[in-house]
């Protein structure tokens, strides 16, 4: 009978590199997915390859965003779900680099954890690798950290870096937005990746729900709603004939009231009619029992608005058509502020 293989010092630490390299070499597949002919190299590298070719642009300017998911992580570790979130990721980090009129190129991405899970790893990937197709981008690499001590037991954390490219002629920066310009709003898919501190101190705790209940005026569970993938409007800009769009503002962390001062001029103030569109039932839930002013759940939340667009009067029509959105105000003579009509 042949003696039990002794475990490596490094795993009884905790730290398991084996399984972590039988884990990363099953995901060629799901990554190579993601590559075109601009990809050189292979997974698994010290660094990933892209040759540049910007054919049709006079002036490449390359655009580079980094993010996270925030604690919307615990939502997935309750549920134990993990393939919704890397899209989350892939999907926020498009749109912040949108903005500026940027495609987005390739993806890399960084795993935190306690302990590599292959279930939660594999489901991760998978999400990942998906948003990227979607987005017509590369994940061309990563990093995976198994840190013992550092994370709790089945947690991790994700973060992920997109860089895209614009034609420097058609950066689009918010500098030509004047007084006359209309505000279009993009509806959001739910919270997307931001507030999930407070909704979750609301939820589980002021109301003492549980991911798996069930409330009426939702159509499914606490936990698939607060799932709900953070939507990619990139290929819907994309339509937008160039320069009809003068202004682009992604609706994340600080809502409508500190996203949109980023690309208002100085001179120019935004109104905004809270009323031209219809809040989700999940942030009146919010808003109701958790007693927050209307004001700070504008800063706070999305409140259906995930992409807000501002044109000139004479384009809006056209672009609100192309977008699928609506008008929720106009740009007036101000001090780069943004003012909530209720």
């Amino acid at each position: 009978m042949r003696p039990a293989r002794k475990q490596k010092a490094y795993a009884r630490a905790g730290v398991d590199v084996d399984l972590g390299n039988r884990l990363k070499g099953r995901i060629q597949q799901l990554v190579t997915q993601t590559h075109g002919p601009q990809v050189l190299g292979k997974i698994g590298g010290f660094g990933g390859l892209f040759r540049a070719n910007f054919s049709g642009m006079r002036e490449p300017v390359l655009v580079a965003s980094i993010d996270g998911v925030g604690t919307k992580l615990k939502i997935a570790f309750a549920l134990d779900r993990h393939d919704t979130i890397g899209a989350d990721l892939v999907n926020h980090c498009v749109n912040d680099i949108a903005v500026l009129g940027a495609r987005p190129l390739f993806f890399l991405d960084y795993i935190g954890c306690e302990k590599l899970e292959r279930r939660s790893f594999d489901q991760l990937l998978r999400g990942l690798s998906r948003a990227c197709r979607a987005a017509g981008c590369a994940l061309i690499g990563g990093e995976t950290a198994q840190m013992p001590g550092l994370y709790r037991k089945g947690e991790y954390d994700l973060a992920g870096c997109m860089v895209g490219v614009v034609d420097g002629a058609k950066i689009i920066d918010g500098s030509k937005i004047k007084p006359g310009d209309m505000i279009l709003g993009l509806a959001s898919n739910g919270l997307h990746t931001n507030g999930y501190s407070l909704a979750r101190k609301i939820l589980f705790e002021k109301m003492r729900l549980k991911p798996s209940s069930n409330i009426d005026n939702l159509p499914g569970t606490i936990g698939e709603e607060l799932l709900r993938v953070h939507k990619n409007y990139q290929p819907l800009l994309a339509k937008v004939p160039s320069g009809m769009i003068k202004g682009l503002a992604h609706i994340t962390g600080g809502g409508l009231i500190d996203n949109l001062p980023r690309i208002l001029p100085k001179k120019c103030d935004a109104i905004i009619e809270t009323k031209s569109w219809r809040v989700p039932r999940i942030f009146q839930m919010l808003q109701r029992n958790g007693d927050v002013d209307s004001a700070e759940m504008y800063q706070v939340f999305n409140m259906g608005i995930g992409m807000v667009a501002i044109t000139s009067e004479r384009d809006a029509k056209r672009t609100m058509s192309i977008l699928r959105g609506k008008q929720i105000g106009r740009i007036e003579r101000g001090a780069g502020k943004v003012h909530l009509v209720f």
